[in-house]
């Protein structure tokens, strides 16, 4: 048993020996994290690597500098000018408008295109008109339309010509052209004087009718032949002007772009639809439709065909990319199609595509939280995926996944080459890789960040190098030596040992920040060791509401915890209350009790399902250690029951095996217990006091209720000896121990913690298993063996109850029982 000093209760950073007066003065340069030294190696492989599913999982903290060592690494790589990925574009697809086509251009080259196009479209629509208005194309319409003509005329002067001669007139109205009996001075014949004809002139004149019918049928035939073949020629005429007008304009961008064959064949395209539709080039009087007072919006021609869809412009790239995608919902990762509406329907084209993250990520870097990956529904399984079939395709999920079907564009499928890293806790990288068999495949380096690192001077500086980095990036005050060394011992708290430091950068941002708003406020001109005292009161301030309370139910004895005096098979314990953001530590009273019986012992609170299963491991620890002292050569004939007090919610961890051993052995023994001292410890089957966690809290929960009660020297807290490098404890708490006014132990075996809290030799047994007189183990031994003889005698008595039962009446003579 040790008694321990104060130099050993908590780390103190000896301040001038950081080598500086300020943090300024230090000569090292700033680094973003430091003690990741294994996380960094995978990462580094992970990032540069190249094969099929090497993508990253960095698995550790967020507080640990996971997002901060991922984005200091990738702004390394992403400095390769050499690599800038190329731009991705959009173009129309001419023979199937529903499938837009990918293009890649090289940076810059996807808005340049998208430029040209659209100066194109503007010089269409200067020269077009131009060249319709021209002399060469008039003259050579007019020579058509002449030719028609000529060729018309001649035929119906033909037919005139046999119609007269067998004695009819032409006559054409609106209608159409009809033959009309005439007289000898050519005179049309009127009903009357052909209702005068005998009947044979009637007839002659009926077939000569008939017959210049037919021949006018031919003559119209022929007309109508001719104007077909005008029309056709016309037609010919406008796109051979079309045609040589769009080729002059369209031949320098197949010259500028030679070197993309697929903008070649699409150039091809433009030019023919161009030809197709170049009257939409052409000026329209602006008629609003009949009915309509004013133009109905988008009734004009639209030259959306020829725009270019620039979905990822590289122009300004310096490198590769990396994008952090902080709400990566499937739109956002894969792109989208929107569609805008227009009279009551959803209209939708190729200009409306838009990227997502893996489009800007495409040839670097895509770094993504998996918690908000799995989040979003879709996400995780459309990434698996993209990353198997190497193909980044654009469409509606719920298309995808059979919800709706509506028609939509398609557009073609992008190669995908992207890196992925995913950031997350350990716990989510062990449950993808154990049950999904794609993930194992595609995620198959793992760069795991530490929590802590070993407390030596390189690590130190290492940690003041980030504390530098930390200053600048806020823009912090100097911090003075008294303050960095102040910084090194929270960074030790972190890690609840004085042999480690805590690797949780962000928990040491916050506090520099708040350290330097209350130097602020103080007026001083630099942080020193007072103000980050005061961040780190402050802080803990705000988040002990709860602790105060049960404090003030502890003091005024609602909740019983004694802290002085003694009982028998009565013991304080010690627990930890974790809120997430805040950690205290809260003694608890524990009770036991013993009788003769044969159910060993009963933990209470399992009995009520209060009790988690390493608390309950813990209990069934104690009969071993019983068994195995004092149960050696008779058995354990015992019922006792061990029981946290006033305690309403769940209890688990092994921690207070060692108190409640204490108060078996005391309720055993009938020796009371000090309860000026709590205990905390795990305990083993051979009698070891193993370590635990959070000592140091469970120190100052204690402290803090003698303390308001008044501290009598004679108080104190017993840890295991294993627990002693962990111990950090508040600066008060150390002078009360160096003022004698407090006490703290540590122990190795269950006989010195009952030494300490009975004041009685715990004994050792002897060759025979017998332990001394005036032991408290004797007094334990004594009466499990009083219980064992009970036993025995309450057993022998049940069998012989038993026997009497069976033998019955001795002979058919013997009147047996009373019946009366």
């Amino acid at each position: 048993m040790e008694r321990l000093d104060a130099d050993k209760l908590r780390l103190t950073i000896d301040a001038d020996g950081l080598g500086f007066d300020f943090l300024s003065q230090f000569e090292e340069k700033g680094r973003v994290i430091f003690g990741q030294e294994r996380a960094d190696r995978a990462l580094d492989v992970g990032l540069e690597i190249k094969g099929e599913g090497f993508n990253v999982f960095v698995a550790g903290l967020q507080e640990a500098g996971a997002m901060e060592l991922t984005l200091s690494k990738l702004k390394k790589l992403a400095e390769d000018e050499q690599a800038r990925p190329r731009d991705i574009c959009y173009i129309y697809n001419f023979q199937d408008p529903d499938v837009p086509l990918a293009i890649l251009l090289d940076p810059g080259e996807g808005m340049q295109l998208k430029r040209d196009m659209a100066e194109l479209v503007d010089n269409l629509q200067l020269h077009m008109p131009k060249s319709f208005e021209g002399e060469t194309y008039l003259v050579r319409k007019e020579e058509v339309i002449r030719e028609f003509n000529t060729k018309r005329t001649q035929l119906f002067e033909e037919l005139d010509k046999k119609v007269r001669e067998k004695g009819f007139i032409l006559q054409s109205d609106p209608t159409g052209m009809m033959v009309i009996p005439a007289k000898e001075d050519g005179s049309p014949l009127s009903p009357e004087e052909i209702s005068k004809l005998t009947q044979e002139e009637q007839d002659d004149l009926k077939r000569r009718s008939e017959e210049l019918h037919r021949e006018m049928g031919a003559v119209m035939r022929q007309v109508h032949q001719l104007e077909q073949e005008v029309r056709q020629k016309l037609k010919e005429l406008d796109r051979e002007v079309a045609r040589q007008t769009a080729s002059m304009l369209i031949e320098p961008l197949k010259r500028k772009y030679e070197r993309y064959p697929r903008l070649k064949a699409y150039f091809d395209s433009v030019l023919e639809d161009v030809v197709l539709h170049f009257q939409d080039f052409l000026p329209a009087k602006n008629v609003p439709p009949q009915g309509m007072p004013f133009p109905m919006p988008g009734a004009g021609p639209s030259f959306t065909r020829y725009d270019v869809n620039v979905l990822v412009d590289n122009s300004e790239a310096k490198g590769r990319p990396f994008i952090f995608e902080a709400n990566p919902s499937y739109p956002n990762l894969f792109g989208v199609i929107e569609r805008q509406a227009q009279f009551g329907a959803l209209l939708t084209d190729f200009t409306m595509i838009k990227a997502g993250a893996l489009h800007k990520a495409n040839g670097g870097f895509l770094v993504l939280k998996v918690m908000d990956l799995l989040k979003r529904p879709f996400s995780y399984e459309a990434l698996k995926r993209a990353l198997k079939t190497k193909k980044l395709e654009i469409e509606d999920p719920g298309e995808q996944y059979g919800l709706f079907t509506t028609k939509s564009l398609k557009p073609e499928p992008i190669n995908l080459d992207v890196k992925i890293v995913l950031m997350g806790e350990p716990y989510l990288y062990q449950m993808l890789y154990n049950y999904d068999e794609d993930f194992r495949e595609l995620f198959k380096i793992k760069s795991h960040l530490d929590v802590w690192t070993d407390n030596t001077s390189e690590r130190q500086r290492e940690f003041l190098e980030v504390l530098v980095s930390v200053r600048e990036k806020h823009g912090l005050m100097d911090i003075d030596k008294t303050g960095a060394a102040r910084f090194l011992e929270f960074a030790a708290e972190l890690a609840d040992s004085r042999e480690k430091l805590s690797l949780k950068i962000t928990e040491v941002e916050d506090l520099a920040i708040e350290a330097n708003f209350w130097a602020q406020k103080s007026g001083s001109q630099f942080i020193s060791r007072d103000h980050v005292q005061k961040a780190i009161d402050e802080r803990r301030y705000r988040s002990s509401l709860y602790q105060e309370h049960l404090q003030e139910l502890l003091v005024k004895d609602v909740i019983k915890v004694a802290t002085d005096g003694t009982a028998v098979g009565q013991i304080n314990g010690l627990a930890v209350y974790n809120l997430g953001d805040y950690i205290f530590g809260k003694p608890s009273r524990i009770t036991v009790n013993t009788c003769l019986g044969k159910d060993g012992i009963v933990n209470i609170e399992r009995e009520a399902e209060l009790s988690g299963k390493i608390h309950t491991k813990g209990v069934m620890i104690l009969s071993g250690y019983l068994r195995q002292r004092f149960a050696q050569e008779k058995p354990l004939s015992l019922t006792a029951t061990i029981c946290f007090e006033q305690s309403y919610s769940m209890v688990d961890g092994d921690s207070a095996s060692g108190a409640e051993l204490f108060g078996l052995l005391s309720a055993l023994s009938g020796v009371p217990l000090r309860q000026d001292i709590a205990c905390t410890g795990a305990v083993s089957q051979k009698g070891e006091i193993l370590p635990v966690g959070g000592v140091t809290a469970k120190i100052e929960g204690f402290f803090d209720l003698c303390k308001a009660r008044g501290l009598t020297g004679q108080q104190g807290v017993i840890i295991p000896k294993a627990n002693v490098r962990d111990l950090n404890l508040r600066h008060e708490i150390v002078q009360a121990v160096r003022d004698g006014k407090f006490n703290v132990w540590a122990i190795e075996t269950v006989e010195e913690g009952v030494e300490l809290l009975t004041g009685m030799k715990a004994g050792k047994a002897d060759e025979e298993g017998r332990y001394p007189e005036g032991t408290l183990f004797h007094l334990v031994d004594k009466r499990l063996k009083h219980f064992s003889e009970l036993a025995k005698r309450e057993e022998k008595e049940e069998e012989e109850k038993e026997k009497d039962k069976d033998k019955g009446p001795s002979s058919q003579g013997d009147e047996g029982p009373d019946k009366t």
